[in-house]
């Protein structure tokens, strides 16, 4: 016997009230009255034979019944906005938010954004610089592409790239004040891409160097700005052998030491669930994925180790 669902204007009422935690602020988003919603609440619990919130408390709390009933209904409503924007979109053209770590898009993606075009010109593309996961959960971002350990509830996510760590530096700088040990990273700034110095102290661990003397340090809080810096002859930054390869194949930075360390975390990318089928949404992860392929099939060198090699040759 197949099971009946309750009617969806209740379902709306009960969880645009869970959300916004009073009756008289879900009456304002639905634009009805304060009475329409109490009544809708009142016919869903007693369809379900069962008390939804908790009455009687000065503030409004769910039942142990509409604790669990609330996910699905979220979900059930945030798929079919998902869905009802896709009917509206045309496969492969229209407007994709992208949100992505700002040394990623600065360094990595940005170069390539005419192979994407040419490949899918009716494509618009609205980027923005960040790493945080919350913009998993926005209506207005379609894909993201963030550093971290990629346990994101409620995400699609895919691992896009592993990344190697090593000190890198500007020729000009290295010209002035030499490094030829990592005594001599005592005379440098240490410049940190992330807010905590894990990522330096790493490194610095695995070349028997922890308690080196830091004399001048700047935290940046990202990656991007850590190098910058560098480039500018600021001090000696953390690259990776994704947004610091081109600079170092260039010139403009160079890999003092023959040591490199696995990051603590990875790039990838993810997305709402229901934006994963999306058709604009698949094209533009499938083009993430294949130019990362042609990267590392273009340039085998990927560790410090043969990054150095090949600047000292």
């Amino acid at each position: 016997m197949t099971n009946r669902l309750p009617p969806l204007n209740p379902l709306r009422a009960f969880e645009a009230t869970a959300r916004r935690g009073s009756v008289s602020a879900a009456a304002r988003e639905l634009n009805v009255t304060h009475g329409a919603v109490s009544h809708q609440i009142k016919a869903l619990e007693g369809s379900l034979k069962v008390s939804l919130f908790e009455r009687g408390a000065k503030r409004l709390k769910l039942t142990s019944e509409g604790a669990l009933l609330l996910p699905a209904v979220s979900q059930a409503f945030g798929e079919i906005a998902a869905a009802t924007a896709q009917m509206k979109r045309p496969a492969t053209s229209g407007e994709l938010s992208i949100t992505c770590v700002p040394a990623l898009l600065s360094f990595w993606i940005v170069p390539r954004l005419n192979s994407f075009t040419e490949q899918f010109p009716g494509v618009r593309l609205k980027l923005a610089a960040s790493n945080d996961p919350a913009v998993l959960h926005s209506s207005d971002v379609d894909v993201a592409v963030l550093y971290g350990d990629g346990n994101w509830p409620d995400a699609w996510t895919r691992l896009w790239s592993n990344l190697q760590l090593f000190p890198v530096a500007s020729p000009t700088l290295l010209n002035s004040r030499p490094l030829r040990s990592t005594r001599d990273l005592e005379d440098h700034i240490l410049l940190h891409g992330d807010a905590d110095g894990r990522e330096w102290n790493t490194w610095l661990s695995a070349a028997d160097a922890v308690d080196l003397p830091r004399r001048q340090q700047y935290f940046m809080g990202d990656a991007r700005f850590s190098t910058e810096a560098a480039l500018h002859g600021q001090g000696i930054a953390l690259g990776d052998t994704i947004t610091a390869s081109k600079l170092i194949a260039r010139g403009e930075l160079v890999v003092p030491f023959d040591l490199s360390v696995p990051a603590n975390d990875a790039f990838y990318v993810a997305c709402r669930p229901a934006m994963r089928s999306a058709p604009i949404v698949r094209v533009f992860i499938d083009w993430l994925f294949a130019s990362l392929e042609a990267d590392q099939l273009a340039e085998p060198h990927t560790s410090a180790r043969t990054l150095l090699r090949s600047r000292r040759a």
